[in-house]
């Protein structure tokens, strides 16, 4: 580290964490940048870092966020900058006791609903969680937008929004509940994913066609997947929702897209006679992707592919459509 220290961007690159992470420990724990050089942003130092990493260390065992806070505050410089990670820890509660804690701060805060299961998300996706059951509309508006800034559509995809998804859902199978929590943070994405800059290019040229099946309502995997096709400057045609297969034959014969990415969220929407007109109609195109976890890939027709993640989709799309310019 410079004598000038480290900026927020550089601690939080180090940390593995969102630039976010670091404000809201700088406000809610008190552990932020000590060095002020005049006319310039405050810099963490060495020993702000080391603090941030114990209070990290701590966290990941279990101690609760404000406790590990304290805990990392507290320590002695001199043990701090000889080996932070040799620090004693603090007595964890048993994983019953946690699990009720959480339940009983869940209810609290949130007005009787429940934590979202996150596996190993990381704080950006646990901080839109939390964001999420508030219903708290602009920070989780705020942590998208950071990510997307930070990394990119397809990592703020993967990383931060469908983890809470996912959980969302999980949730809502043994509750029944989180149905509102769902709704607020589609829409709340969507506005996000919308506001990435589209290419520049005509729409003439748009050679990608996107669309969900005749009664798929499901569609923000699709607008992540043209949001993050705009972030690599290729254009596409965006369908949405409940694409009857009249609609969608008629959209492919007037503009003749070399990719058309059919989404079916569930097995009930998966409707494969849509894919068969699909590939029998005029101008077929010359990739059919079938995307969403509804497909069963066993009955998938032979010249339809499957992608296996938004990247994956991303690829296969770009590549047929750079195939026939």
């Amino acid at each position: 580290m410079t004598d000038d220290g480290l900026s927020a961007g550089a601690v939080a690159r180090r940390l593995g964490v969102a630039v976010t992470t670091l404000r809201t420990w700088h406000q809610r724990y008190g552990l932020g940048p000590s060095q002020h050089i005049s006319g310039r942003h405050r810099r963490y130092t060495t020993e702000d870092l080391a603090r941030l990493e114990v209070m990290q260390r701590l966290a990941a065992e279990g101690v609760a966020p404000a406790e590990a806070a304290r805990w990392a505050r507290l320590a002695p410089a001199d043990a701090l900058l000889h080996d932070p990670s040799k620090m004693p820890t603090p007595k964890v509660p048993t994983p019953k006791v946690r699990e009720v804690e959480r339940q009983r701060t869940s209810r609290s805060r949130a007005g009787g609903g429940f934590t979202i299961p996150l596996g190993r998300a990381g704080p950006a996706a646990r901080g839109l969680a939390r964001a999420a059951v508030r219903l708290d509309s602009p920070k989780m508006r705020e942590i998208l937008e950071d990510a997307i800034e930070a990394d990119d559509v397809v990592a703020t995809w993967d990383n931060v929004l469908r983890p809470v998804l996912v959980g969302i859902g999980k949730r809502h199978l043994v509750t029944r509940s989180l149905i509102d929590v769902e709704h607020l943070l589609s829409r709340t994405s969507s506005e996000v994913l919308g506001a990435v800059p589209r290419p520049a290019s005509a729409i003439t040229r748009a050679r990608i066609l996107l669309a969900c099946t005749d009664e798929e309502q499901h569609s923000l995997p699709l607008e992540a997947l043209e949001a993050a096709l705009a972030q690599a400057g290729v254009a596409c045609r965006m369908l949405g929702a409940r694409v009857p297969p009249a609609a969608l034959i008629d959209s492919v014969r007037r503009t003749g897209p070399a990719v058309v990415v059919l989404w079916a969220h569930t097995a009930e929407t998966a409707d494969l006679n849509q894919l068969r007109r699909l590939l029998a109609g005029p101008r077929r195109p010359l990739l059919v992707l079938a995307g969403g976890p509804g497909w069963d890939p066993e009955s998938l027709p032979s010249d339809v592919v499957m992608p296996a993640s938004l990247s994956d989709a991303m690829r296969l799309a770009m590549a047929a459509a750079d195939a026939s310019d």
